[in-house]
């Protein structure tokens, strides 16, 4: 059983290494424009966007997958929703974990708040 496990994460790494560069250029990048905090933030929106995005895929390729009774391929987009279902919860605890140490983000202007003037 370990083996089939660690045969599934070996398939899976590409994303994974993919997904990392991502990360550390966004925030290398945005640390040096703007402020580490602002990175932060930029780095889980992109996640929660990219994490989200590809598990939508990847459902609906499992779900074609099964549909056309490829069991090799079907296994392959399991593996990979998983996956990225698992990076998508931990970009959610990342995200409360950044609200908590950084309150002045979690207060976004909404449509029932007003502006103030400008002096």
């Amino acid at each position: 059983m370990p083996a089939m496990l660690a045969a599934r994460l070996y398939r899976v790494l590409p994303l994974l290494a993919i997904l990392a560069i991502i990360g550390i250029v966004v925030y290398i990048f945005m640390s040096w424009r703007y402020t580490p905090a602002r990175a932060k933030e930029a780095v889980i929106k992109i996640f929660i966007a990219l994490n989200g995005g590809l598990s939508i895929l990847f459902a609906l390729a499992t779900l074609y997958a099964w549909i056309e009774s490829n069991a090799f391929v079907a296994d392959f987009f399991i593996t990979c929703l998983a996956t990225t279902l698992i990076m998508l919860g931990i970009t959610f605890i990342c995200r409360r974990n950044f609200l908590k140490h950084n309150p002045n983000y979690r207060w976004r202007l909404t449509d029932r708040a007003k502006k103030a003037p400008r002096k």
